[in-house]
């Protein structure tokens, strides 16, 4: 409800009709089949709009959708290796790592250790850190490697 007995009306292309009465200006909404709408009240005097008020929630809502749909969700995809993986081995890994990361995923490397390699972590954060030096134009170290259980895991996150 519009307080103000005087208001500042803007038709529905944006044109600045002029002042008048409230009253008056909620019989021409009336007239025109819309609703007379208050944008601003605080100026002085109150800034009100003629609008459609269902056909601009209509589009707010298809704009809302739109935005929704637009909007790519981040996916974490994960790249498995083992501390002594051959060259070739950890070149075809390195080109999945770079293919998500280009496709603006996130990526967790997971190093996973059987038997006596449990003992030998070093070599594990030596790959995890060769890893991390072979993406670092393109991605940054969003958790740093660390041990759960018997994997050492790492997540890259596109710059």
């Amino acid at each position: 409800m519009i307080q103000a007995d005087k208001v500042r009306v803007i038709d529905e292309n944006g044109e600045n009709i002029g002042v008048m009465y409230t009253q008056e200006a909620i019989e021409q909404a009336a007239d025109l089949g819309l609703d007379l709408v208050e944008v601003s009240p605080n100026a002085d005097p109150p800034v009100c709009k003629y609008l459609d008020v269902g056909k601009f929630r209509y589009e707010a809502q298809k704009k809302a959708n739109a935005q929704r749909k637009t909007q790519k969700t981040q996916d974490i995809k994960e790249v498995k290796m083992r501390p002594n993986i051959d060259t070739h081995d950890y070149d075809v890994k390195m080109r999945n790592v770079h293919k998500f990361i280009d496709n603006g995923d996130k990526v967790k490397v997971t190093l996973r250790f059987r038997g006596r390699e449990l003992s030998h972590q070093e070599l594990g954060m030596n790959l995890l850190r060769r890893v991390q030096t072979d993406v670092e134009e393109i991605a940054k170290v969003e958790a740093y490697p660390r041990m759960e259980g018997r994997q050492m895991l790492m997540v890259l996150a596109p710059k």
